[in-house]
C-alpha cells in the first residue's frame, strides 16, 4: 500500500483540458490530506522542480512524462501519467479514469513501471562540461545547415575494463536510445523496437554514409562514448529526450552509460505498451486483452 504526504502535479498549460484536470487532482488530494505543489509550463519545460516528493501526476503526452520523470527518478518517486494528448507510448492513463487508476495504486492493486535510464557526461579537455539524464534518448546532430558529421563511436565493458572500436561514423548524428526510447526517434532511423523493461542500449546511427553502419545494441553494463572528431563541417548538438541542449566542440567526449536510478511509471506497464504499439503500428489480428 502506497503513502504519500507530498505530490507535485506538472502541468502542460498547451493541453485544453489540463487546467480542470489538474483542479480534479488537487482536490482530491486535498480531501485525502495529500499536499500539492503544480509545476505548470508551457513551451518547453525546464523549471528546476526541486524536492524531494512521494509521487509526481504528469499531465499531457509522452513528453510530459519524459521532463517529469527526469526531474523525479532521482528522488525515487513515481510518475502518474495522465495522456491528455494523442495516444502515447508512456502516457496511459485517460483523463477520465485516473481517480480509479489512482486509488488502485494506493491500494496496492496497480503496479509501477521501472524503466532504464541513461546518464550523459561530456567531458572537454580533461573537464566535465555538462551532465545529466535520459529516459528516451540521447541524440548527437548536426547544428547547422551541413548536415553529415564525424563521431568516434567506443564501447566500454566493465569486467574486465575493456574499450571496443565500434566505428568510426560519418553520419547525420548518432542516436543512443532506452528501450522505452525505442520506438522514438530511433524507431523512425530504422531503429529496433525493444520491449520497454529491458535493461540495454540502441546505438542507431541516422542516415549514415556507409550503408553497412547498421543500429546494435549492447548491455546495459556497457558504457557507450562517443568523440567528437576533428573535422566537422557543422555545429556539433547533443540533446536530451528531444528537450534538453548542449553544444558540443570538436575533441569533446560523451560519456553514456546507465544512470544509477531509474523511472517509475504508474499504469504505464507492458501491457499498456503492447495496446499502444498495435494501435500505432496499425498491427492486426491481436485482442486489446
Amino acid at each position: 500500500m502506497a503513502t504519500v504526504t507530498r505530490a507535485l502535479l506538472f502541468i502542460n498549460l498547451h493541453k485544453d483540458n489540463a487546467r480542470p484536470v489538474a483542479d480534479a487532482i488537487r482536490e482530491e488530494l486535498r480531501r485525502k490530506g495529500i499536499e500539492s505543489r503544480d509545476c505548470a509550463f508551457t513551451g518547453k519545460p525546464d523549471t528546476d522542480v526541486g524536492g524531494p516528493y512521494d509521487l509526481a501526476f504528469s499531465l499531457g503526452g509522452d513528453g510530459t512524462v519524459l521532463y517529469a520523470a527526469r526531474s523525479m527518478a532521482p528522488y525515487g518517486a513515481p510518475v502518474f501519467p495522465i495522456n491528455l494528448g494523442t495516444l502515447g507510448f508512456i502516457a496511459a492513463v485517460h483523463p477520465d479514469e485516473w481517480i480509479q487508476v489512482f486509488n488502485g495504486w494506493l491500494a496496492g492493486a496497480v503496479g509501477v513501471s521501472r524503466r532504464f535510464m541513461l546518464e550523459v557526461t561530456v567531458e572537454r579537455a580533461g573537464g566535465i562540461i555538462a551532465r545529466g539524464s535520459c529516459l528516451n534518448d540521447t541524440v548527437i546532430s548536426a547544428s547547422g545547415i551541413a548536415k553529415i558529421i564525424r563521431l568516434k563511436v567506443e564501447a566500454e565493458t566493465q569486467f574486465p575494463r575493456e574499450y571496443m572500436r565500434l566505428g568510426n561514423y560519418r553520419s547525420d548524428g548518432l542516436i543512443v536510445a532506452t528501450p522505452t526510447g525505442s520506438t522514438a526517434y530511433s524507431v523512425s532511423a530504422g531503429g529496433p523496437i525493444l520491449d520497454p523493461e529491458m535493461e540495454a542500449i540502441i546505438i542507431n546511427p541516422v542516415c549514415p554514409f556507409t550503408l553497412s553502419n547498421r543500429p546494435i545494441v549492447v548491455p546495459a553494463r556497457e558504457a557507450v562514448i562517443v568523440e567528437i572528431e576533428g573535422e566537422q563541417r557543422s555545429g556539433v548538438l547533443l540533446t536530451l529526450d528531444g528537450q534538453v541542449t548542449e553544444p558540443l566542440a570538436p575533441g569533446d567526449r560523451v560519456y553514456i552509460k546507465q544512470a544509477p536510478y531509474e523511472a517509475k511509471l504508474i499504469a504505464s506497464d507492458r501491457k499498456a505498451f503492447y495496446k499502444a504499439l498495435r494501435t500505432k503500428l496499425s498491427w492486426s489480428g491481436g485482442s486489446d486483452a
